[in-house]
């Protein structure tokens, strides 16, 4: 059954080596190379939101052949939004990391 309270964020969604059509969500200037689950977690806790559940070993739909990972977060603004929140947690940290 369906949770229309909770959104599934997958990790290929802020990949910048993946098109659009290969499950990429955002423009890549909101995206980093190759991101982590660990990076995907702790981006969403620095946004505010809180982890209903995560799974390292799930597969992205749209490329079935290699393991991607997810997090399952609350539904308190638009999928869109909240992935935008994530996306600009994950280029700061980057960002620093390199400096």
């Amino acid at each position: 059954m369906k949770d229309y309270e909770h959104v599934v964020i997958w990790l290929d969604y802020f990949n910048k080596n993946l098109t659009i059509r290969a499950g990429r969500r955002l423009p890549k200037e909101k995206c980093i190379f190759d991101p982590s689950l660990k990076e995907l977690q702790d981006a969403a806790t620095d946004a505010g939101l809180v982890l209903k559940e995560s799974n390292e070993k799930a597969r992205f739909p749209r490329r079935a052949f290699v393991r991607s990972g997810y997090i399952v977060v609350p539904k308190t603004t638009p999928k869109g939004k909240i992935l935008a929140k994530i996306s600009e947690k994950m280029v700061s940290k980057r960002a620093k990391q390199s400096k």
